[in-house]
């Protein structure tokens, strides 16, 4: 509706003079902050930064801003989030959320969101496909001769960990063997290292690779080698896992794909379901039983 003189002059002035929008008088007329709220479960853990660095690109190039918290696996404190961002952006993305289907969709009433790795009847969601990793994980289990293998399962209320549970249950010709729930982190699997060794197992699948590294840990305190005693499968294919000794086999996961996904279904007001492809990544920290 400007004269491409009028507007050229605009904005060479409105450069020289170093002006900005003022994006908070522009929400009031836009109705839009053209900002994007983020809540991990747990922002220390080294699964959660390529999605966050991915996302961050892609609102940014979209002239978004994000802002980031951690819930430090609190349930409540997700909701607490939502409330405090719900007047502050235009979208969240909740990431491995722990609070209940019920209580999510209550949330979803404040604010528009995107949730990843959990299924949530109305919502745009993004799922890692934990089930296929978790069937590729254990088919090589016992493609080594593992016919009794552990799953050392996340914390209480993950999506993630019922998914993995639901798909290594239904490998023919091996007899799964639960440990958990447990906290999803090195601790965790470190605590968890005394319950695989009198569960009587040969190979363990961890929920994840922090739990993986610390349960390597733990049975190297009760004396037993990975992978000569013990064979040992993460979940997220993270840096530290493949710097650990041993390397250790893991299940990759599409972190900066779902980062990317979901800050773009969020922007684009789409409510759909979709599904990011796993791949078992083999290294040294499993081999065929003794």
């Amino acid at each position: 509706m400007v004269n491409a003189v009028t507007r050229s002059r605009v904005l060479t002035v409105a450069e020289e003079l170093g002006y900005r929008p003022n994006r908070a008088a522009r929400a009031l007329t836009t109705g839009r902050t053209h900002n994007l709220g983020l809540i991990v479960a747990d922002i220390a853990n080294p699964f959660f930064p390529p999605l966050i660095k991915a996302a961050h690109a892609a609102a940014r190039q979209r002239d978004y801003h994000l802002f980031v918290a951690d819930t430090d696996e609190e349930p409540a404190a997700e909701e607490e989030l939502v409330q405090a961002f719900s007047k502050q952006v235009d979208g969240v993305v909740l990431c491995s959320p722990r609070s209940s289907n019920r209580a999510l969709e209550r949330l979803a009433e404040r604010v528009p969101f995107v949730v990843i790795n959990r299924r949530l009847r109305g919502a745009a969601t993004v799922l890692m496909d934990v089930g296929h990793g978790a069937k590729l994980a254990v088919e090589h289990l016992a493609g080594l001769g593992h016919t009794r293998v552990g799953l050392v399962s996340g914390p209480v209320g993950s999506w993630t960990s019922s998914e993995i549970r639901t798909a290594a249950e239904q490998v023919p010709g091996v007899e799964l063997v639960v440990v958990g729930p447990n906290a999803p982190t090195e601790r965790g699997g470190f605590a968890a290292a005394r319950g695989v060794r009198d569960a009587g197992v040969t190979g363990v699948l961890a929920y994840n690779d922090l739990m993986a590294i610390g349960l390597v840990e733990g049975l190297a305190e009760l004396g037993l080698t990975v992978p000569e005693d013990m064979s040992v499968v993460g979940f997220d294919d993270i840096v530290p896992g493949r710097l650990n000794r041993p390397k250790l086999t893991t299940v990759a996961m599409p972190t900066a794909a779902a980062g990317r996904l979901a800050v773009d279904l969020l922007i684009q007001e789409v409510t759909a379901t979709t599904s990011l492809e796993t791949r078992l990544v083999v290294r040294d920290s499993t081999a065929a039983p003794r």
